[in-house]
């Protein structure tokens, strides 16, 4: 990665646990592309109103050379569940992305 990884928490206090956990799974991502000029993470906790518990937000904005890549439709009441999925879905966008690129498409 050429910019450092941001990391970014709303309506929740920064976590040594889950910032090492958002670290290492951006590490993987970077070894699976490595022209990724940044990464930002935003983990939010969700401000709506239901019967259990408020739900997490992870948004991941990925940088490529020519192309940005997003993942923000993840929730999830557990925090390493969305923070999970998100990177997750992240991980199908950009071997879709690097599929694309080689010329690899069907």
């Amino acid at each position: 990665m050429k910019q450092p990884l941001q990391i970014t928490f709303h309506g929740l206090e920064r976590s040594d646990a889950l910032e090492a956990d958002v670290r290492r799974r951006c590490a993987h991502l970077d070894r699976f592309a490595s022209d990724i000029m940044s990464c930002r993470v935003v983990v939010d906790l969700l401000q709506t109103h239901q019967r259990q518990g408020r739900p997490f937000g992870v948004r991941i904005e990925l940088t490529l050379p020519g192309h940005e890549l997003v993942a923000n439709r993840v929730q999830h009441e557990d925090v390493y569940i969305a923070v999970r999925d998100a990177f997750e879905d992240m991980q199908r966008q950009l071997g879709d992305w690097v599929e694309r690129r080689r010329g690899d498409e069907k």
